[in-house]
């Protein structure tokens, strides 16, 4: 194994580090060709990136968001409290909240330890992220409490976010810190990661367990650094001892359907087929580390919660084979293949023509929309021959959405499509074109996050009818309908 001890990763071509570029370039063709869709990636073997890309407008600058691959970020900053003493992985949860104990606490809850909040192994039957934040008091931690704990902690396995908030909020309440300023000093500075966020609850704890948001690099090192049981630039900045029982089975999780979520769970990663580990996020997050292979792989995207192992059969399927112990020889021609085709990486903007017969007519013209769940009040419209603008207001104020025509126009920070959960305001990208003489569709990317929306307006006459239709969801993926008339 080569240890790296570089803020930004070293790069090397791909046979340097014993793969094949064939293999990389058809592992790209077979992802854009199964999974929909993939924002970006990169491949480490022994220490040095041998491939990377965005696909466009999605671009290595962009932190994006990664839902539960927050959760081994949490895991690390447990271990290194205990390296330090603040607490002891037996601890029963209960005694850092004196306060917050129900008065019916029974003796499995007493039992609840640090070490089933990691293992996932609570003994409650079920999730209890709905109850904690659908709390009207905002009370978090008395959420995640009041659920019951119908089975011996430690005895079963169900997967828990609200576990990992409690893990947070024990940190937080053992060292005076938010998580994400305890790891500023001893993860994120030593690797150089910035520009890091994480969103709180409203007890001012960071989440865990959700709502992390980093770059595709940044990653990529937090997997180089566990391949590297800890080690960063030559010094151990996390237990190798922590490493090594993070990233081992510590429960059985064998009742799943896909086979990479039947391999066993460790303190917040997941172990995977292959001797490998991960940590991921729903809707396409992975931090794939490859011991065996000295490898690891970083994912975003904004896959189908039920299309997730499809990525996983792929690394396992082409890149694992092609990973040889030793150098390869150089192959000019399978590397310039692969550069060209990294270099060209995109997601297609809305295909159409730039004008229309009404599009004259319709510039404008402001309409007033029925009350919906997007809180948008009226819209107004601006053609040209390849300038497209639209003008919302909402009961927060006015934004106006610029379309880019055959291309994608960044835009500022916007409100209107957020998740309060995750994030309030985002970067956008939007493409727009006329996909039929009297409908204007345009696509809105939230470029930091997996989500994109698609907005497609039917002019008729006085009155409009525009479909908004998200990409991924939790929740209903039904077009929403919005019904407006002109003022």
């Amino acid at each position: 194994m080569i240890f790296s001890s570089l803020a930004d990763l070293q790069r090397a071509t791909p046979e340097q580090q014993g793969i094949a570029s064939a293999a990389i370039l058809q592992f790209i063709e077979a992802l854009e060709r199964q999974v929909d869709e993939i924002h970006s990636f990169m491949l480490l073997r022994h220490g040095s990136v041998v491939a990377e890309g965005w696909w466009s407008p999605y671009a290595p600058e962009h932190p994006h968001l990664l839902f539960s691959l927050s959760k081994s970020f949490t895991s690390t900053a447990v271990g290194l409290a205990i390296a330090e003493g603040r607490f002891s992985i037996d601890d029963p949860v209960l005694t850092f909240f004196p306060e917050s104990t129900p008065a019916e606490a029974d003796d499995r809850l007493a039992a609840l330890c640090v070490r089933h909040l990691l293992s996932m192994s609570t003994g409650q039957a079920v999730d209890t992220w709905s109850y904690m934040v659908d709390r009207p008091d905002g009370d978090w931690i008395r959420g995640f409490l009041d659920v019951p704990v119908v089975h011996p902690p430690g005895s079963y396995f169900l997967y828990n976010t609200g576990a990992t908030y409690m893990l947070s909020a024990i940190v937080q309440r053992t060292t005076g810190l938010k998580l994400i300023d305890y790891l500023q000093p001893r993860l994120f500075a030593p690797l150089a990661i910035e520009r890091v966020t994480w969103q709180e609850s409203p007890q001012g704890i960071t989440a865990g367990g959700i709502g992390l948001s980093l770059r595709t690099e940044d990653v990529a090192k937090f997997g180089q650094l566990y391949l590297q049981k800890g080690v960063w630039e030559g010094q151990q900045i996390l237990p190798q001892a922590w490493v090594e029982a993070a990233t081992m089975p510590q429960i059985s999780n064998s009742g799943g359907i896909q086979p990479d979520w039947t391999q066993g769970y460790g303190y917040q990663f997941w172990r995977c087929r292959h001797n490998a580990y991960r940590g991921d996020g729903v809707f396409g997050q992975y931090c794939i580390v490859m011991p065996d292979q000295d490898a690891v792989l970083a994912i975003t995207g904004d896959i189908d919660v039920f299309e997730m192992q499809q990525p996983l059969n792929l690394v396992w399927d082409i890149l694992l084979p092609a990973m040889y112990p030793a150098a390869l020889l150089d192959d000019p021609t399978a590397q310039a293949s692969l550069s060209r085709r990294l270099s060209e990486l995109s997601r297609s903007p809305v295909q159409g023509q730039p004008t229309s017969s009404i599009a004259s007519q319709i510039s404008e013209r402001t309409y007033a929309v029925d009350v919906n769940e997007l809180g948008i009040e009226t819209l107004s419209f601006h053609f040209s021959d390849r300038d497209y603008r639209v003008s919302i207001r909402t009961k927060e104020g006015d934004e106006i959405i610029h379309c880019g025509y055959g291309t994608w126009y960044s835009g500022p920070a916007t409100a209107l499509f957020c998740q309060p959960l995750l994030f309030e305001r985002t970067p956008i990208t939007t493409s727009g074109a006329w996909t039929t003489d009297e409908t204007f569709t345009m696509i809105v990317r939230l470029v930091e996050t997996p989500f994109y929306h698609t907005l497609v307006c039917h002019f008729a006459g006085d009155e409009l009818l525009i479909e908004t239709q998200i990409n991924v969801s939790l929740e209903s993926m039904k077009p929403l309908m919005l019904f407006a008339k002109r003022l």
